[in-house]
């Protein structure tokens, strides 16, 4: 079984039909032993989801509240990332997707490279900035009205 936040195991033992006041005295105990920690998991989600998948804080605060974590765990966690690690991050995934583009047309390349990006949380701005980084590294020269220009 997969770590779970608080939450996820509150509404597990509502499913099962388990008596409220029971359900957070087990919580509770549960906290007080340290079997259940929102934070930790926060922590080790943004890690694992990060390095695993490439997600960006944006997305990774997303999926942490979807599993019912407080804001304020939320932001503690997600701003442990390094804006520097985030931009080295997106910089890997364009290399890793540039080479299947090579065939079209700068902007569609562009599209194609900012539309992954922005699916994994990255602010425009950053995508828009490591994509013409990589193209300018390939020769490729963008035009001006190219957003972040």
């Amino acid at each position: 079984m997969a770590p779970k936040t608080r939450a996820q195991l509150a509404e597990a033992l509502r499913k099962r039909e388990v008596p409220e006041e029971a359900a957070e005295a087990v919580l509770s105990r549960f906290s007080e032993l340290g079997l259940i920690n929102d934070e930790a998991f926060a922590e080790a989600w943004v890690d694992s989801r990060h390095h695993g998948r490439g997600l960006a804080k944006r997305a990774l605060a997303a999926e942490l509240r979807h599993r019912g974590v407080d804001s304020d765990t939320v932001n503690e966690a997600v701003e442990r990332l390094d804006p520097d690690q985030e931009a080295e991050t997106a910089r890997r995934l364009v290399e890793r997707k540039l080479a299947s583009t090579r065939s079209l047309d700068p902007q569609v390349r562009t599209r194609r490279l900012a539309g992954m990006l922005a699916r994994k949380g990255y602010p425009s701005g950053l995508a828009f900035r490591v994509i013409r980084e990589a193209l300018e590294q390939e020769g490729i020269e963008m035009e001006e009205g190219f957003p972040d220009s």
